[in-house]
């Protein structure tokens, strides 16, 4: 079980989030004391896919001559 401050879980929460999702559970403290207990829902996310993984599946190490942001810029510019 992982302990963090109430000043952490305010400036930090994407990462507290994080660890929630993947099933941690969390202590809040206070001035030292444990104030808080955060257990995560019983039900839990899918993992997300390997989005590089399949990209690489795909196209291999092939270098593209123009990138996806070279071609939104230059439509972009035409509008």
């Amino acid at each position: 079980m992982m302990t963090v401050s109430d000043l952490e879980l305010r400036d930090d929460f994407p990462r507290i989030e994080t660890l929630l999702l993947k099933g941690e559970e969390i202590q809040v403290t206070k001035s030292g004391k444990v104030i808080a207990r955060i257990v995560p829902e019983a039900t839990t996310y899918p993992p997300l896919p390997d989005f590089l993984a399949r990209i690489k599946e795909i196209y291999g190490d092939k270098v593209f001559e123009v990138s996806g942001a070279d071609l939104l810029s230059e439509e972009r510019n035409r509008l």
